[in-house]
């Protein structure tokens, strides 16, 4: 499977609608956010709803399932625990989005996908013309050294990036 292929896609709300151009007004129109089911991650997702929702902006919310290097190596039933678990995550996060979808009256898309969380937002955001990506501040000690997906959205410069503790 090529990377930024979509594994699962879906529509929730109402249709985008583009607005007409109003100058000084021009913000958004295609907010992406990662989502992979931390506390941080839920906050971007919900300060990007809301952004979206201010800006009469589509919301993409992006959840990408990075399967750890060691997955291979793992017995049958660990594994499709773990596959299991992916799926029970995803099916969460899809129900709240059409959920909030409806409340909010703000459209949707539900993107799913499986690999490198970095390479999996760059592709979505150049799939479905971001035109801001917001994600959650990592919470791994380790990423302070070696660097978080955040880290690398910004380093990337192609998208504006907000970073939501």
């Amino acid at each position: 499977m090529s990377v930024g292929a979509p594994l699962d896609r879906e529509d929730y709300g109402p249709a985008a609608r583009p607005l007409p151009f109003e100058r000084g007004t021009d913000g958004p129109r295609v907010v992406l956010v990662g989502v992979d089911g931390t506390r941080t991650s839920l906050r971007a997702t919900s300060y990007a709803a809301g952004l979206a929702r201010r800006q009469g902006a589509g919301l993409v919310v992006v959840f990408v399932s990075t399967p750890a290097p060691y997955t291979a190596m793992m017995p049958g039933l660990v594994a499709e625990s773990v596959q299991q678990t992916h799926d029970e995550l995803a099916a969460e996060l899809r129900e709240e989005c059409r959920r909030d979808a409806e409340e909010l009256g703000l459209p949707v898309t539900f993107l799913c996908r499986r690999g490198d969380a970095y390479a999996e937002l760059c592709a979505a955001a150049d799939e479905t013309r971001a035109d801001l990506v917001v994600v959650g501040s990592s919470e791994q000690a380790g990423h302070r050294l070696v660097g978080s997906v955040a880290t690398r959205l910004v380093r990337t410069g192609r998208w504006p990036v907000v970073v939501v503790p």
